[in-house]
């Protein structure tokens, strides 16, 4: 539990900043009803990132302590003050045409407003971050030096075609041209290049971690801080998190407007993945279950397609959370039977 002991104290001051928060509008009601919405924000963000913990813990467990402190400090800040409250007024400025600051009075004051201008633009949004996970998930199925296939032949035979290195390129991009189709024809534009900035993101970061991987091996001094993991491997964790909470930021305001217990409650589960994240490494855990990865990667691109479907129909938090869980425990199950084949 010791992984753990900060998020425990993390989430007791965000549901009494919660409480607090609800007192000073409502009295005693309010800082219940508060403390009680921000507690399942927070259960459901956990369940829809649990994945996202497994496929950040197959990346931190190869970096040093340095940046794996690095992750669980700054990491976190950007995390949930960067994704959870300021990207979401940032989308509403650049909607709306206000300035930040106006932004902010609105969601203060005019918490429906603002969850109307956020949910408007719910398609773009979708289409950036779905096509980053489904690349994520892409370049795990086509990597030929996966030595484990989880879905046996089958994914076998899709990991040799990872000497093409442009198929997931390929892909995500047909994802994204047929995806317009979803969205009404004067949203179609707008949508297609939120999917192309997704994917100039993903290679971009993919780049600047090649060419510092480059440069290490070349013996080029480009910073202590530039070891095993570096900035982009940093980067490459921070997009991806924000892929992930999209969706969750969005789909909060179905249960409340309020931007304060939303931030809140969104913040209890993101500290609870990154403490997830450490459990996993410093336990070894990737290691013992050799499926689990598989299964986290499965579930990002169910994701991944989920997001791109949303665009279109509306899709229960739940079921994606389900799902997601369902992909992992069935990715353990195969990976205990794996060892007790081995044994």
């Amino acid at each position: 539990m010791k992984h753990f002991r900060f998020s425990f104290l993390f989430t007791a001051i965000c549901l009494a900043l919660s409480a607090y928060w609800g007192y000073s509008h409502t009295g005693l009601s309010g800082a219940m009803t508060a403390v009680g919405i921000a507690a399942i924000l927070g259960i459901m963000e956990v369940s829809l990132s649990f994945d996202n913990a497994v496929v950040n813990a197959s990346v931190l467990r190869t970096w040093n302590a340095y940046w794996q402190t690095i992750f669980l400090t700054v990491g976190i800040l950007i995390a949930v003050f960067g994704m959870r409250l300021i990207f979401p007024l940032l989308i509403v400025s650049q909607a709306a045409d206000l300035g930040m600051m106006e932004v902010w009075n609105l969601a203060m004051n005019d918490p429906k407003q603002f969850s109307t201008h956020l949910i408007n633009h719910h398609a773009e949004v979708a289409a950036f971050g779905g096509v980053f996970l489904l690349l994520v998930f892409l370049n795990f199925l086509f990597d030929e030096d996966k030595e484990l296939h989880w879905m046996g032949h089958i994914e076998e035979k899709m990991a040799g075609f990872g000497k093409i290195g442009s198929v997931p390129i390929l892909l995500a991009l047909v994802v994204v041209v047929f995806s317009i189709n979803l969205v009404e024809s004067s949203k179609q534009f707008v949508v297609l290049m939120a999917g192309v900035w997704g994917l100039i993101t993903y290679v971009g970061v993919d780049f600047i971690s090649g060419l510092l991987e480059k440069e290490e091996e070349s013996d080029v001094n480009i910073g202590a801080v530039v070891k095993s993991g570096g900035i982009g491997g940093f980067l490459y964790l921070e997009v991806l998190d924000a892929s992930f909470s999209f969706d969750g930021v969005i789909g909060a305001f179905a249960i409340t407007s309020d931007v304060v217990i939303i931030m809140l409650g969104l913040a209890i589960g993101a500290m609870f993945v990154r403490s997830m994240t450490v459990y996993l490494v410093r336990q070894g855990t990737l290691e013992e279950f050799v499926y689990l990865e598989h299964g986290a990667h499965y579930a990002i691109g169910i994701l991944a397609l989920i997001m791109f479907a949303s665009m279109k129909y509306h899709i229960p938090e739940i079921f994606t959370g389900l799902i997601g869980v369902a992909f992992i425990l069935a990715s353990l199950w195969s990976s205990i039977k794996h060892k007790r084949q081995l044994a």
